[in-house]
C-alpha cells in the first residue's frame, strides 16, 4: 500500500453559538479535510485547522505545506513504514504543525484500515469510550450561566469556562455559573493566556477562598512565560494546566523538568499529530503527570483522532 496522491477540501460550518475566548471570536468553523490516497484505492482522512492566534498556521500556508513539502516527502512510501514516514513529515519543514497533523492523521487512518482494526486499538486500546466537556464562551456572567444551564440540561457533566478578559468579571462569571448548575457538575477554567502571573494568583486564590470548586485552570499566563506559569502553579492549590505553552517534545521536557504545571493539554494541531502526541504522553508518564487531549475548532474528523488517542492510552485522563 503505497502513498500515491493527496487532495485538500475546505469545510465551512456556521456555529450554533459564537465561540469567544480571550484570544478570538469565531462564528463559522472553517477547516481543511485531507484525503491521502494509496495505489490500491484506499483513502486516509485527516484535518488541519487554521488557528493563526495559536499555531500561526494560515489557510494558504497549510495547503502549500502539504502540497509542496509534506506530500512530496512521503510520496511512494509504504503506509506500514510509520516511523520513516513520520520522520519525513517532521523534517521536511519546521513548524506548520496543523498541516503535519492532518497528514499524520491520514497515515494512521490508512495504517488502521490496512490492519483492519479501529484506530484506538492500534494506539493502545485502553478503553472504548471517553467522556468530554463542552465550552462556555466568555460573555456577560448572566449569559454564561444561562448557557451553562442549557448544556447541563443537554447531558454534559463537565463545563469548560472561558475566562481571561477582566479578572474581576471573570470571578463573577464563574460564580454565576457555579450558583446555577448542580454542585456535582465539574467546572474547568481556560484563561487563554489572559492573566499576568500575579493577577492569576490573586484571582485563583479568591476563587479558592469562595469555594467555587474548580477542577483545573488552563493556561493562565502568556505561552512564553514559563517562569510565570511556574509561579502560578507554585502559589495556588487548583491544578494548573499548560496548553499554548506546549507544542513540542522539547516544550514538554522544559515544562515538566521545571515543574511549571500540573497537567499537560496535548493538541494534535499544536504538536503535529498522533506520532508526536504519543511521545509527549510518554514524557509526561515518565514525570508522573496527567495529560488531557484537546482540539481547536475542528470538525468530527479531527476530533475523532483525539478521541482515538484518548481511548488508546491510559495516561490521558480527560478529553476536551
Amino acid at each position: 500500500m503505497k502513498i500515491s496522491g493527496v487532495d485538500i477540501k475546505t469545510l465551512e460550518v456556521p456555529l450554533e453559538k459564537n465561540f469567544k475566548t480571550a484570544l478570538r471570536e469565531v462564528t463559522t468553523l472553517k477547516t481543511f479535510i485531507i484525503e491521502l490516497y494509496t495505489d490500491d484505492g484506499s483513502i486516509g482522512y485527516g484535518e488541519a485547522a487554521a488557528t493563526p492566534v495559536i499555531t500561526g498556521d494560515l489557510e494558504g500556508n497549510i495547503k502549500d505545506a502539504i502540497y509542496n513539502y509534506i506530500f512530496p516527502a512521503i510520496k511512494d512510501m509504504e503506509v506500514e513504514e510509520i516511523e520513516n514516514i513520520m520522520s519525513k513529515i517532521n523534517k521536511c519543514l519546521i513548524k506548520n504543525t496543523s498541516a503535519k497533523a492532518a497528514v499524520d492523521m491520514a497515515v494512521y487512518d490508512l495504517f488502521a484500515k490496512m490492519c483492519n482494526k479501529p484506530l484506538y486499538v492500534i494506539l493502545g486500546g485502553a478503553r472504548d469510550n471517553v467522556e468530554t466537556d463542552i465550552t462556555v464562551s466568555v460573555k456577560h456572567p448572566k449569559e454564561m450561566a444561562e448557557d451553562a444551564k442549557e448544556y447541563v440540561e443537554r447531558g454534559f457533566n463537565t463545563l469548560k469556562i472561558k475566562v481571561g478578559i477582566d479578572s474581576e468579571l471573570d470571578i463573577k462569571r464563574v460564580k454565576a455559573i457555579r450558583d446555577t448548575v448542580p454542585k456535582d457538575i465539574k467546572i474547568r477554567l481556560d484563561a487563554n493566556q489572559g492573566w499576568s502571573p500575579k493577577e492569576a494568583v490573586r484571582t485563583i486564590r479568591r476563587m479558592e477562598d469562595m469555594g467555587l470548586d474548580i477542577e483545573l485552570i488552563e493556561q493562565p499566563v502568556p505561552y512564553y512565560d514559563i517562569e510565570g506559569l511556574k509561579y502560578v502553579t507554585d502559589n495556588t492549590y487548583i491544578p494548573i494546566m499548560a496548553d499554548e505553552s506546549l507544542f513540542s517534545l522539547q516544550d514538554a521536557v522544559r515544562l515538566l523538568s521545571n515543574r511549571a504545571c500540573d497537567i499537560l493539554n496535548i493538541k494534535l494541531m499544536k504538536c503535529g499529530g498522533l506520532y508526536n502526541a504519543q511521545k509527549i504522553l510518554s514524557i509526561a508518564e515518565a514525570y508522573g503527570v496527567e495529560c488531557m487531549i484537546g482540539s481547536m475548532m475542528e470538525s468530527g474528523v479531527g476530533i475523532s483522532y483525539a478521541a482515538s488517542l484518548a481511548c488508546g492510552r491510559l495516561g490521558i485522563k480527560r478529553l476536551i
